[in-house]
């Protein structure tokens, strides 16, 4: 197949390219701009485009597909060519349906913990040497590429993003999938630029529960109190399998998970990922590992690159940087370092950077969500919500959206990284927790901090 994709940039879209290309198919793109670590990983393959841009001369009707990205706009030149000359265009989720109709799917939904779920999945199936296709949010220890596709294998594994498919395709990514098996983990309003309302979020979930085929299951969260009104509801012909949180306690740091065989020491922390892994293993058990096999490849799990990644660590201090923002995600990444470091002063780090956590209505949802810090801080950039087209947030709304009464405020970077290096980390764990870079602090600069 000739397959062009429009946006080839993007974090999935560039990695569905090169799945495609280890497949064996002829793969073209465009972008009017490609950022490391997609643009060497394109290059090393041949996929780079020789220019960027929009150019649409490369449309023809030798094409067999086009994959169009969200980075790409309804009027973008590619698109309207390939729309005058007939051509089929697929979202990113429509191509990987087309990809998979034949396989066995194994969808991962939810506001939070899909990627860290898909990852402790994939980790489990490579330890036990199980190949299955994949497509997951974050980069693996061990595997080399965010998405697999192959001819052979029975199983495939999705994190199912509940965001638009593409500028022309106004429909969650997850709705598209009809998974055969999935996983819904929890619900807590976000991406509130398109779902401007509760209701209307929570009514993507039930769609996508809905979606299951006939005969199919759905493993959800039963503590989440939203996920079991929704699953509980639906009139679809599935079987309903809830899970809960694993037993575990924490002991002079170190979190153990209870199983069948005694307490068990393992890598990632925290209530919300306990949660997270017995939903995995659950998967796991329906795609044929045992519970035995389960644990034994679980206690090397280290965790999906972003999330509640340890960026530096001595005897008595610690940095973790996280992907955390939304509001559920912000609380319960705190909670867990709290928890881990009982006996350490926590020092959360928040960046308020997507849409939603810039939105002066949307803020209130974050009250509490850093009361388990000693010290919280908040930072946000006026430049970012100004880019954004949102009405300036204040240092008052922020203030009052948190309820805390020392919550620190920064809007200037280099105030942020002032305050940040003259921490002394002495018996101290840091938390930065940021879908961005608190504008331009360079991690590796951070890390220096407790060397």
């Amino acid at each position: 197949m000739n397959v062009h994709f429009i946006a080839i940039g993007g974090a999935a879209m560039h990695n569905l390219a090169l799945a495609l290309h280890d497949k064996g198919y002829k793969v073209t793109g465009s972008d009017d701009t490609i950022h490391d670590p997609s643009k060497s990983r394109l290059e090393a393959k041949g996929l780079l485009p020789e220019d960027f841009g929009w150019f649409p001369k490369k449309i023809t009707e030798n094409l067999d597909a086009i994959v169009l990205g969200m980075h790409a706009k309804e009027d973008n030149p590619e698109l309207i060519k390939a729309q005058e000359l007939g051509l089929k265009i697929y979202s990113y989720p429509e191509f990987l349906y087309e990809q998979s109709k034949y396989k066995t799917r194994v969808v991962i939904g939810g506001s939070h913990g899909k990627t860290t779920i898909t990852s402790m999945i994939l980790h489990v199936m490579h330890y036990h040497n199980r190949e299955v296709d994949y497509m997951v949010g974050a980069q693996l220890e061990g595997f080399d590429v965010m998405v697999k596709l192959t001819e052979d294998n029975d199983f495939i594994v999705l994190e199912g993003d509940e965001y638009l498919s593409s500028p022309i395709d106004r429909r969650p990514k997850f709705h598209l999938y009809k998974p055969n098996i999935a996983l819904l983990s929890g619900i807590a309003w976000d991406h509130i630029n398109v779902f401007p309302t509760y209701n209307g979020y929570v009514e993507q979930f039930s769609i996508f529960v809905d979606s299951i085929v006939n005969g199919g299951s759905i493993t959800y969260n039963i503590e989440d109190e939203e996920v079991k009104r929704v699953v509980e509801a639906s009139e679809n012909s599935i079987r309903k399998l809830p899970y809960k949180t694993s037993e575990y306690f924490v002991e002079n740091g170190q979190t153990l998970l209870e199983t069948p065989e005694g307490p068990m020491p393992i890598e990632v922390f925290g209530k919300h990922n306990l949660n997270n892994l017995a939903g995995a293993k659950w998967i796991c058990q329906n795609m044929g590992i045992d519970e035995d096999d389960f644990y034994e490849a679980i206690a090397t799990f280290k965790g999906a690159s972003k999330r509640l990644e340890k960026i530096a660590e001595n005897n008595n201090s610690v940095i973790y940087k996280d992907f955390a923002h939304s509001p559920s995600k912000v609380a319960a990444t705190t909670n867990a370092v709290k928890e881990q470091y009982q006996d350490r002063t926590l020092v959360a780090c928040l960046e308020l950077h997507t849409y939603s956590s810039l939105n002066a209505e949307f803020l209130k949802e974050y009250k509490g969500a850093l009361d388990a810090a000693d010290t919280a801080v908040v930072f946000y950039s006026p430049h970012a919500v100004k880019i954004k087209k949102l009405e300036e947030v204040t240092h008052e709304q922020i203030a009052s959206a948190f309820e805390r009464d020392d919550l620190i405020i920064y809007t200037n970077p280099d105030d942020f990284k002032e305050f940040l290096f003259a921490q002394s980390l002495d018996n101290k764990a840091l938390l930065l927790m940021s879908s961005g870079n608190y504008g331009g602090l360079d991690f590796q600069e951070v890390k220096t901090l407790i060397e």
